[in-house]
């Protein structure tokens, strides 16, 4: 069977939903267009996205053309919900990337390209919205060249637009820009022997390749250029491969709940052939696939397996996350885009209950690998890692109206880091000192690279005393790390066990094995922290907060305007060009501000700045007081209070 799993993904509000609801209408799967308007599209099921009229969840319909099963993909916009169009893109064999005739290449529209682009993902443009006012569809295909810098093929004409009876006429691609790629052609081209049907082929294959990107335009409000958008998706995108027959490597890109709340898993197969009853998973964690479901004909219907290159929907698998794989992992497959950088407070409103939200938050974490969750049991909190403001009304509206769970939040802050910032160490021994554990552990701390995040090696022999300890030594390093001086994450760092020791196990006469005088992996987590933070306190930490590069284009008389509102929010310029009547800013500024600022960009403009911005990098705080954060652990930083804590005495 000729498969092509497509993705919709465009700026929000660019008409990718509507354009999903006429493609299935053209297929005859729906007999009825929704309206993203009135809350009526088939794939916007939650209630939010309907009540807001954007995606927040990808949604998977199907449907035929011409002997193909497209399974198709729609993605969200709004570049709060980035983490959800980051795990489509990894089971895509094709795209459509909506634009708008109106408003034209749009910040993020840059972001999805870009990204489309590094994938080598086959890609197909639509010019939507020909029929509204102000509609300029040659000048979009202009955009599309100078400000996204891609190779574009224009596949037809448009005639009045900014009209309802605005239409797309198809016409011979035009071989220049595949001459640029091809040199065969190009000497064809040169010599005039070049014929339409050498340009065709050259196009389906460098569109293959993901090398050039056809241009549709139309509108999906009224149909005109879907048809024509339709034959290139046939024609223009290559179908889905895989060996059935090959070892199983598939990726789970969704999780949700069934109506029982059983766990559903939304898989893509890149080879192998999954049927009902195969335990998927390492030895200690395989579970069951009890039903499988797989997607065609505008539905998805309950079969006995899954071969390669198919979409489905797999009951059974209780511990699958977003992101996991399905036997042999693919290689090169990885994360497309940066993990979030705010954090804020969930706070339960009147008689929600904590037990009911906690798990409700569990539910949702477990559905997307971005959102993280950090419990203090101290102060009976929780926070929640965000892209963006929008986040927190989407999640304050999931808990009410999926969990009846009412919930408020605190002010949004910058999840900052710490990386050492020189070298430390620290040991403590056995029956020396005060601590009352039955271990002697060394540790140095040291800066690593960044990027490195947290290693671990040993300057003692392995074979010093059993593995078993080293292992927890290594297991409570990184668990403590969570935590540094200031409550951040530490990364970034060298952690070397230089010290080691333990009492064998060991028992009085003519009796058994007596705890206190031998050595458990109890002794080496409890010790371990207090050691690891005292090496800390040597090394030093300095924090670190998260910088946003930001590219903001505003007519050039505003220029005046913004800088002082740049400067004042901590944002630094590092390039200023003129184009034209426009002027472009780029440089970085700190994710604290970034939203304050992008807020403050319409005003300044006159409604006509455009702004993009992204996560960079982590720079150390300058300036002010460096930000703590609550600590949830047993404190190692307090050694009277750790002690307590985990052993219920102050030491001895």
């Amino acid at each position: 069977m000729h498969l092509l799993n497509l993705g919709i993904l465009a700026h929000v509000d660019a008409g990718k939903t509507s354009l999903t609801e006429r493609l299935l209408h053209h297929a005859g799967v729906i007999d009825e267009l929704g309206s993203v308007d009135a809350g009526s599209t088939r794939t916007d099921t939650l209630a939010l996205e309907r009540q807001r009229g954007i995606t927040i969840k990808s949604a998977v319909v199907s449907f035929p053309v011409d002997g193909i099963t497209v399974n198709l993909i729609d993605t969200p916009g709004h570049p709060d919900f980035i983490a959800e169009v980051e795990r489509v893109l990894g089971v895509l064999d094709g795209a459509v990337l909506v634009v708008s005739a109106v408003e034209g290449v749009q910040a993020q529209t840059r972001v999805l390209m870009r990204t489309l682009r590094r994938l080598g993902i086959p890609t197909l443009v639509f010019v939507n919205k020909t029929d509204r006012r102000g509609a300029r569809p040659e000048g979009v295909l202009r955009e599309l060249t100078e400000r996204l810098a891609v190779p574009v093929v224009a596949m037809g004409s448009v005639t009045a637009p900014g009209t309802p009876a605005a239409a797309f006429t198809a016409g011979d691609p035009a071989p220049d820009v595949l001459a640029d790629h091809d040199d065969a052609l190009l000497a064809a081209y040169v010599d005039g022997t070049l014929t339409p049907a050498r340009v065709r082929a050259a196009l389906r294959a460098q569109a293959h390749r993901g090398v050039v990107h056809p241009v549709y335009a139309g509108s999906a409000a009224t149909g005109a250029g879907v048809p024509e958008l339709v034959a290139g998706i046939k024609e223009l995108l290559p179908p889905a491969a895989g060996d059935p027959d090959g070892p199983l490597s598939g990726t789970v890109f969704k999780v949700e709940r069934g109506p029982a709340g059983e766990k559903i898993a939304y898989a893509r197969l890149f080879s192998g052939t999954l049927r009902v009853r195969d335990r998927i998973g390492a030895d200690d964690t395989r579970s069951k696939v009890t039903a499988v479901s797989v997607f065609g004909d505008g539905t998805d219907t309950r079969a006995e397996a899954v071969p390669a290159g198919r979409i489905a929907r797999l009951w059974g698998l209780t511990g699958a996350r977003v992101g996991d794989s399905l036997g042999t992992p693919r290689p090169g497959h990885g994360r497309f885009f940066a993990p979030p950088t705010l954090e804020t407070v969930v706070v339960p409103g009147p008689g929600t209950d904590r037990r009911a939200l906690h798990l409700a938050l569990t539910r949702l974490a477990e559905q997307d690998p971005l959102i993280g969750l950090r419990h203090d049991e101290v102060r009976a909190e929780t926070s929640v890692s965000l892209y963006g403001e929008v986040q927190k009304e989407v999640l304050q509206a999931t808990l009410a109206d999926e969990h009846g769970l009412a919930v408020t939040f605190r002010e949004t802050t910058p999840l900052c880091l710490e990386r050492p910032a020189g070298t430390g160490a620290a040991a403590e021994f056995i029956k020396k000192g005060d601590h009352p554990f039955l271990a002697t552990v060394g540790l140095r701390v040291e800066p690593a690279p960044p990027g490195t995040g947290v290693t671990f090696g040993l300057e003692v022999e392995l074979g010093a005393m059993p593995y078993a300890f080293f292992k927890a030594v290594e297991d409570t390093v990184r668990e403590t790390l969570a935590q540094g001086l200031h409550g951040w994450r530490v990364t970034d760092c060298a952690v070397t066990m230089t010290h080691s020791g333990y009492w064998p196990r060991q028992s009085h006469a003519h009796q058994g094995f007596d705890k206190s005088m031998s050595s458990t992996g109890y002794d080496f987590r409890g010790l371990t922290p207090l050691v690891l933070v005292d090496a800390l306190r040597r090394a030093g930490t300095r924090v670190h907060e998260p910088m946003h590069r930001f590219r903001l284009e505003a007519p050039a008389d505003t220029l005046g305007a913004l800088l002082p509102v740049l400067a004042a929010l901590d944002a630094v310029p590092g390039t200023t060009r003129t184009e034209g009547a426009r002027c472009v800013l780029e440089g970085v500024v700190p994710a604290a501000r970034a939203h304050a600022l992008e807020q403050r960009i319409p005003g300044l403009t006159r409604g006509e700045g455009e702004w993009e911005s992204a996560f960079d990098h982590y720079a150390p705080v300058a300036g002010g007081a460096v930000p703590e954060r609550p600590r949830t652990d047993r404190n190692p930083l307090d050694r009277k209070e750790y002690l307590l804590n985990v052993t219920g005495r102050v030491g001895g």
